[in-house]
């Protein structure tokens, strides 16, 4: 292996640590920050309260801003500005509250209240500001919880209608796999995939794409999901006396198995599907071990004929999905590392530590 794919290799094991470590900070202020929402909820409760019964004006809230500080002048989060939010916060949930159900009921018929409290108050009011649609909200809060996004990543996901895309591809996993495992697989890919952080634009070559994709993995691990783990680009294949390549070949922590994942430029071509069964048969019989499970092949093309795809996989032993990915010529802002520092991880859960002194 040479020194460029040491440094691929590298870069995307601390990509994965990293990931591993937010998660788990994420979920160990978990605790504290359901207590701090609970808080906000019911200040901004007994606030609207005061305002709808009593007739108090929007000036109210200056004044108590500034008495706050000065009784609690370590403590943050209380500038006028968040407490405007604390009061929007509890408008946009008065219908439901803010519980205290276990994490084991995370898919009762009272999930909101008790996922709204499971995710800092940063990402809260994202939601609430970006999305109207209180079940959508939940759909995003669970994601986050489940996937320990950070706030911009969460921002990026709305941006890109995550909720859209999750598990749209056209596949033959319902076929292929069983049924416990197929819809979990499903679920587990989208269409199409974004890839507005790359600047490369028309006319490019597959061999371009695939190069500006491992240069900025880290942004293409998080568009495709939790869970995938990067093995290599062009992965050598040697199946009697030749050798073939796999454009990328990654391997998913939960689904326990490879996923090859073949990048073609223009409109599906029926062809793809044959190649592709043919790169996760030879995966599985020489490369995965026997806990593993099937191999899964995901084709990536700009362009596709949904009944041409499907007609395209009827007769795959293997199980592949097929998707489309876009590009934009623009780079958005570069988002912040996603490793949180702790003055970070101080802001999730306290918001407004740099008081508004507007």
């Amino acid at each position: 292996m040479n020194k460029v794919e040491n440094q691929q290799d590298y870069s995307t094991f601390l990509f994965e640590i990293k990931q591993q470590i937010h998660t788990s900070q994420i979920r160990a202020i978990n605790s504290v920050n359901k207590e701090m929402i609970m808080l906000y909820f019911d200040i901004g409760k007994a606030i609207f309260y005061k305002q709808q019964k009593l007739g108090w004006g929007a000036k109210v809230i200056d004044k108590l801003s500034s008495d706050i500080k000065s009784e609690f002048p370590d403590i943050g989060g209380f500038s006028t500005r968040n407490i405007k939010l604390m009061v929007q916060f509890y408008k946009e949930y008065e219908n439901i509250g803010i519980g205290q159900l276990p994490v084991a009921q995370i898919n009762s018929k009272e999930k909101g209240q008790l996922l709204v409290a499971q995710i800092p108050w940063a990402h809260n009011i994202v939601l609430i500001q970006k999305l109207k649609d209180i079940e959508l909200r939940y759909w995003y809060i669970q994601r986050t919880f489940e996937n320990g996004w950070s706030r911009d990543t969460l921002a990026l996901m709305i941006k890109s209608e995550f909720h859209k895309r999750e598990g749209k591809l056209v596949s033959n996993f319902k076929n292929i796999l069983a049924p416990q495992d197929s819809d979990l697989v499903q679920q587990s890919f989208k269409d199409p995939y974004i890839f507005d952080f790359l600047t490369i634009a028309e006319p490019f070559r597959e061999r371009e794409l695939e190069s500006n994709l491992t240069k900025h993995m880290e942004k293409f691990l998080i568009e495709l999901g939790s869970g995938f783990a990067f093995v290599g680009k062009q992965y050598k294949l040697e199946v009697g006396d030749d050798d073939f390549y796999i454009d990328l070949l990654f391997y998913h922590l939960k689904l326990r198995c490879y996923i090859v994942i073949e990048l073609k430029k223009g409109k599906f071509k029926p062809e793809y599907s044959g190649q592709v069964n043919f790169y996760c048969s030879a995966i599985d019989e020489k490369l995965a071990h026997k806990e593993d499970n099937p191999t899964i092949g995901l084709i990536l093309c700009q362009e596709k004929n949904e009944i041409v795809a499907e007609y395209s996989l009827k007769n795959m032993s293997q199980p592949i999905g097929i998707s489309e990915y876009e590009l934009t010529e623009v780079l958005p802002k570069e988002f912040e590392s996603s490793l949180p520092t702790i003055e970070m991880i101080e802001n999730e859960l306290k918001y407004s530590l740099k008081d508004d002194e507007k």
